[in-house]
């Protein structure tokens, strides 16, 4: 049954993986929201995850790729250390 329940976890990541970029993003949040426990959020983060839930639904959002975000963070913390 463990085996089972595996593969089947195994099956559903690899098929999520493959989706287009907004759909693993709207999957991404709704996964994420379903394990935080909104009564611990202020009321204006609770209005601000919304705001910006709604900017990538509505296709608003400018998205960075992941490897976009690491070539900026990489260029960022070799020019820090350049100054050093």
């Amino acid at each position: 049954m463990a085996s089972s329940l595996a593969q089947f976890y195994q099956r559903v990541e690899d098929d999520a993986l493959h989706l287009p970029l907004e759909d693993r993003s709207k999957l991404a949040s709704r996964l994420l929201e379903s394990l935080d426990d909104d009564e611990e959020l202020s009321p204006e983060w609770k209005t601000e995850i919304q705001r910006r839930v709604q900017s990538i639904e509505n296709g608003t959002a400018k998205l960075i790729s992941h490897e976009e975000v690491q070539k900026r963070v990489r260029a960022s913390l070799a020019k820090s250390k350049q100054k050093s």
